[in-house]
Parts: structure tokens; C-alpha cells; sequence
């Protein structure tokens, strides 16, 4: 809680205090190597060394505070009277010690967005982007997500290998997003590259922000004057009444935190699923379900793990440390998630709790909490299961390709990403046969807004042969995978 220090509290100064220079407590890197190797057990030193509130160095110079504890970012994220949403607050840019070049900048820079408001602007905002994603048809979503994968699986030819990171994961949600939101398929491959560098703090992350910006900007010009059927120009339609620099930004949050988050959530469920016994038995008809995978994944290893962020409004205390005002808080999602308080004596391993208890448990803090908390987390839901089902429904004997514990994280202090996952399989099944449908938008609502029954159907497995499963005509699906395959 932010209440005043009591005489028994281990309080630390706020870092870079000038009154407390000697005492400051030494910052470490969230940066670097450190990152990727072992996250969660560099959560946990942070957490028996500083307590639930852990200070940190975000890039040479620039420090900031790690939220690891469960109720501390419970009181974060749902004070905004003491801490903020609006990046103007901090104080490193103002006293200016964060270089014009500095990769934070793309993950930090204001921008009038539900991400960076407070109160009633931000309502307003929320309102529009919430009420814009609700009308997706999800039944449709999914048809055109199992479509999607289809024509990727369709793409990898016969040799019985694949990357499911390069070749799936980080292809399929472009693909649904593209339709989505109304862009040209072609921005498909450059879209996720302009993306991959700023999420990942690069030395390209700059140059790639203001690029994937403009390409937004045309958009939103375009469904000005000629609106469709997509979320673009449902966004500019809302009585939110959205001026088109909201929108282009707005665009930005959409494609970033869903692209990002359902390409790390799909990676490292599938991870789970080919590492964990109690998984794999699952393919063979075990009792846990890839749902349960989902869930223990946003436990574990959620797609974002640290977040920034808040800035406190005035000079406070918070899990027993000084907060200074203009101080930045970043949210550590993973770690508050594998916070001992929550889970007790069922603490289990670097990741949370242990065993089969995270089955059906959502009250972890993957999508964040309070008035902030993620609004796309259902349709971010079916493309992730669709995607994963329909790959396990396909190619019934994958396996990986390596040893587990040779895979790599990509080095982020925000996405937890594997590099790669390499996979091979021998056999596949031919896809589900489309249920017939009246001609219509893909994303006309309808009154039956549900998922469908994502349970996959029981099926033969074939050799895979060069002739397998050979595509009729052309659908725009394929077309387009196989354009993205080089094909």
C-alpha cells in the first residue's frame, strides 16, 4: 500500500536522489542477456534482495523501479491518483539524461492513447477501441484464423521441418490483422519487421516507429474517405469521435499489443506443449487441454512480461521503498505473477505454481489490472487456440527438433519471445472442411458472437508425400502464405 513508512520498515531513497546519493541502492540491468538466460530467476534475486519494489536500470543511466510483488501491482495499477499512466510525468527525459536516440523512446514516448490517459480521457478512448474490437464475429475469426494456418502448414512443403517462430507464429497473426484492420496483404512481412524492432528496443527501433506510423497514417486518410467493413474504419465511425492523430495511434496499440502478444503467446504455448510431459500425454488424450496450456502460459511465461509503465504523481512509498515524484514503475508482469504471496506453499520451479493448479486459473496479471487492463484479450484468446489446435490437429506427431533446453529467448526487457522453434513431423492430416456460409464480410457481426467448438475433430494420419494434400485453385490464403514463403 502507499501509506506512510512505519518505524519497522526496511525503506530504501529513491535512486538518483541528490540528499541520498551515498545510500542509493545498487540498480540492475534489465537489459542485455541477463534478460533472455533466466528471467525468472533474476525476478527472484531481485525479490530476496529488495523486497517487492526492486530498483532497476532500464539502459545505462536510466533508472526506474520493477513492480514484483502480486498486491503491489494490484495498488500500481489501480491508483491512479499516485500513479499515473502519462509517460510527460517522468523525470529522466525533463532532467535530460535519456538520449534522442534512446531505445526506450518507441516504448515510453507520449502519445494520446488509452495507453498514456488517465480518467475520463481515457474512458472515452477505452470506450472506442473496446466497443470497436466487440464487434469482430468470432465465429468468423475463427474460420478465417483456421483458414490462415491451413495455407501456412499448406506452404512448408514435404521435407518434414519447420520453424514454428519464423514459419507460424510470427506469420499468422499478420495475416488475420491485415484483414482486420483493412491494410494491404503485402504490408504483411514489413508491418512485423517495423514491430519486432521497437518492441525489442533495438538500435533500429526509432527509424522503425515513425516508418510503421506513416504507413498508419495513409490508412486512416484512406478509410476516411472510403470506409469498409474493418476495424479502421469502425474506430473512426465510434461517437468517441476520434481525431485521425487518435486513430493513427490507436492503430499503433492495436497491431503492437495484439501482433506481439499473440505471436509470443502462441510460441510459448507450443513451447509448453512439446517440453512438458504432462502436456505431451495430452496430445494422446490426456486430460489437460490446450486451453489449460493458454492459462498456464499467462502464469508462467506471458507474452509480455514487464510493461512500462507508471509514473508517480507525487513522493510516496510503495513495497517499502521511497518513490520519488516523477519516478518511472514498470510493471513485472511474470514476476508478480510467481509472487510466493499468491501462491503459498504451492510455489513450484522458477515460474509459479507447480503442478496442475493453474488449470482454468485466470487471476494472474498477464493482461495487467484496473482501469488499463487489456481490452483484446478474447479475440487475442481464439486466434491464439484456433492457431494452436489447428497445427496440433495437422501434424498429429510434431516434435521438436532440439533438445529443449537449447531453445533461445529473444534478449527484450518487455516480450518474453522464444528465437525459434524448431520442429519436425512426419506425417499430417488434411484440414477440416469448411462449414458453408452466405456470402458476407469476415467481420459483419452476427448474432451469434461465441466461439465455435474448438475441440479438434478426430482424424487419420497420412505420410506426408510431395503430392499431399494438393491445393485446388488457389485461395486468397494460399496466394498469399505461399508469397510470404518465397514461393
Amino acid at each position: 500500500m502507499t501509506t506512510g513508512p512505519t518505524p519497522d520498515q526496511a525503506l530504501v531513497p529513491p535512486p538518483g536522489c541528490p540528499a541520498h546519493r551515498g545510500a542509493t541502492p545498487a540498480t540492475t540491468p534489465l537489459y542485455g542477456p541477463v534478460v533472455a538466460a533466466d528471467p525468472h530467476g533474476l525476478y527472484a534475486r531481485l525479490r530476496e534482495q529488495h523486497g517487492p519494489v526492486a530498483p532497476i536500470e532500464l539502459e545505462p543511466g536510466v533508472e526506474a523501479w520493477l513492480v514484483l510483488g502480486y498486491p503491489e501491482l494490484l495498488e500500481l495499477t489501480r491508483n491512479e491518483q499516485l500513479f499515473s499512466k502519462d509517460s510527460r510525468r517522468w523525470r529522466v527525459p525533463r532532467e535530460g539524461r535519456l538520449r534522442s536516440d534512446s531505445r526506450l523512446l518507441p516504448m515510453t514516448v507520449w502519445r494520446p492513447t488509452l495507453l498514456n490517459l488517465d480518467g475520463a480521457e481515457h474512458q472515452r478512448l477505452r470506450a472506442a477501441v473496446s466497443d470497436t474490437l466487440s464487434r469482430i464475429d468470432h465465429r468468423q475469426l475463427r474460420e478465417t484464423t483456421e483458414q490462415a494456418a491451413d495455407a501456412l502448414i499448406d506452404s512448408w512443403g514435404p521435407d518434414g521441418t519447420a520453424d514454428l517462430i519464423a514459419q507460424y507464429a510470427r506469420k499468422l497473426p499478420l495475416l488475420v490483422f491485415t484483414r482486420l484492420l483493412g491494410l494491404p496483404s503485402e504490408m504483411g512481412p514489413h508491418l512485423i519487421e517495423l514491430i519486432s524492432h521497437f518492441v525489442d528496443s533495438s538500435e533500429k527501433s526509432v527509424r522503425a516507429n515513425a516508418e510503421f506510423q506513416a504507413i498508419l497514417v495513409d490508412l486512416v486518410r484512406q478509410r476516411r474517405e472510403r470506409p469498409g467493413a474493418d476495424l479502421t474504419s469502425w474506430l473512426l465511425a465510434h461517437h468517441a469521435g476520434l481525431s485521425d492523430e487518435e486513430a493513427v495511434h490507436h492503430l499503433v496499440v492495436i497491431l503492437v499489443a495484439g501482433n506481439e502478444t499473440t505471436i509470443n503467446w502462441t510460441g510459448n504455448t507450443l513451447r509448453l506443449l512439446l517440453t512438458d510431459r504432462r502436456f505431451r500425454a495430452t496430445l494422446a488424450g490426456g486430460r489437460l487441454t490446450v486451453s489449460d496450456a493458454l492459462d498456464e502460459v499467462l502464469w508462467r511465461d506471458p507474452p509480455t512480461q514487464n510493461f512500462p509503465g507508471r509514473w508517480a504523481t507525487s513522493d510516496t512509498v510503495l513495497g517499502g521503498q521511497y518513490i520519488s515524484a516523477g519516478d518511472m514503475l514498470v510493471l513485472g508482469l511474470a514476476a508478480a505473477n510467481a509472487d510466493p504471496v499468491v501462491h503459498g506453499s504451492g510455489t513450484g520451479g522458477h515460474g509459479g505454481p507447480g503442478g496442475d493448479g493453474l488449470a482454468g486459473n485466470r487471476a494472474h496479471l498477464a493482461w495487467g489490472a484496473g482501469r488499463h487492463v487489456c481490452p483484446a484479450q478474447s479475440p487475442a484468446r481464439l486466434i491464439v487456440e484456433t492457431a494452436v489446435e489447428t497445427l496440433l490437429h495437422r501434424l498429429p506427431d510434431l516434435q521438436l527438433a532440439v533438445p529443449g533446453h537449447e531453445l533461445a529467448w529473444r534478449p527484450s526487457p518487455w516480450s518474453r519471445a522464444l528465437v525459434a522453434l524448431p520442429v519436425l513431423y512426419s506425417a499430417f492430416t488434411p484440414p477440416r472442411a469448411a462449414a458453408p456460409s452466405p456470402e458476407r464480410s469476415p467481420w459483419t457481426p452476427t448474432p451469434q458472437t461465441g466461439p465455435s467448438d474448438s475441440t479438434p475433430s478426430a482424424a487419420t494420419s497420412t505420410p506426408r508425400t510431395p503430392d499431399s494434400a494438393k491445393p485446388g485453385p488457389r485461395s486468397w490464403w494460399n496466394s498469399l502464405a505461399g508469397w510470404w514463403s518465397g514461393r
